[in-house]
């Protein structure tokens, strides 16, 4: 038997996202955003939502650019830091020891120590209620050699980011391959 929840805003998991933005006087500001995904292949889309209170909200909007930054689980405290404190009343940057770079594709920062960093353009914005839904175009992803593969590609492992479990407030790292995609779900004997 199944008990109902009503409604709520648990999926799971919820990446950990790291959004830089400049403020109004120019000065680089992040902010931890669980509301976020790929929304779109091609072009390449990630979509954020934010609350308009968000010092953030108004970065966005007027400068119509982000950077997702995606941290590994040693920068945990950083990422929780992102999420408590305002831009408004500090530079969490300078408070973190963190380095702030400057975007060669978008007017946002990346966050150089994180490994992952992905620069967006706002293309949509649609407003939901509380939260506004930005959808950025992926523009350029960067990453630190360190958590590449040979290939090119990810080592998931070696990248570790974390999720965020909403209804119990607390981070959780990525556990071991279960499977491989588009292949463990094929019918017996079929080539594809």
């Amino acid at each position: 038997m199944k008990k109902s929840l009503g409604p709520k805003t648990i999926v799971f998991p919820c990446p950990v996202l790291i959004i830089g933005s400049y403020d109004a006087g120019g000065g680089p500001n992040i902010m931890n955003v669980a509301w976020g995904g790929i929304c779109c292949s091609k072009p390449p889309c990630v979509n954020i939502s934010l609350r308009k209170a968000t010092y953030t909200y108004d970065s966005i909007v007027a400068r119509k650019a982000f950077t997702v930054n995606i941290p590994s689980a040693g920068q945990v405290r950083e990422a929780d830091y992102a999420g408590i404190y305002s831009g408004r009343d500090e530079n969490k940057f300078a408070a973190l020891g963190l380095t702030a770079q400057k975007s060669e594709l978008v007017d946002a920062p990346i966050l150089a120590e994180f490994p992952l960093n992905l620069e967006c353009r706002v293309v949509h914005s649609v407003e939901l209620g509380l939260h506004t839904l930005f959808v950025g175009e992926i523009l350029d992803v960067k990453a630190d050699e360190s958590v590449l593969r040979e290939d090119g590609k990810f080592d998931l492992e070696k990248l570790a980011p974390f999720l965020y479990a909403v209804d119990q407030r607390a981070y959780f790292a990525i556990g071991e391959k279960v499977a491989d995609a588009f292949s463990v779900g094929k019918k017996e004997g079929s080539g594809g």
